[in-house]
């Protein structure tokens, strides 16, 4: 999944297998990133992905969280379980392709 790299105007290649690691990204690149990742996950029948957001101040997990709660390919979300990050991510769950 090729991306720009916000101090770079080159395009980086994002494996699409089920993480998305935030910490690289700009918080402002968020709104965008999430949506795209997840599509691309869909593209590749991945339906449980793992978005790592930190613990920090809970911003930017709020911010995850709202742009999920508007994808229509979402089934659900949650804070992982403390092997996977406990509250510095979420786990997705999406609508199989064939459900939508």
């Amino acid at each position: 999944m090729p991306l720009i790299d916000p101090d770079d105007t080159e395009p980086v290649e994002i494996p699409v297998e089920g993480t998305l690691d935030l910490h690289t990204f700009r918080p402002s690149d968020v709104k965008d990133l999430v949506p795209e990742y997840l599509r691309a996950c869909l593209e590749k029948g991945v339906l449980r992905v793992r978005i790592v957001h930190g613990k920090g101040t809970g911003v930017l997990q709020r911010t995850v969280h709202a742009v999920l709660g508007k994808i229509p390919e979402v089934l659900s979300f949650e804070l992982a379980e403390p092997d996977e990050g406990s509250w510095g991510a979420t786990i997705v769950r999406l609508k199989d392709r064939n459900d939508l």
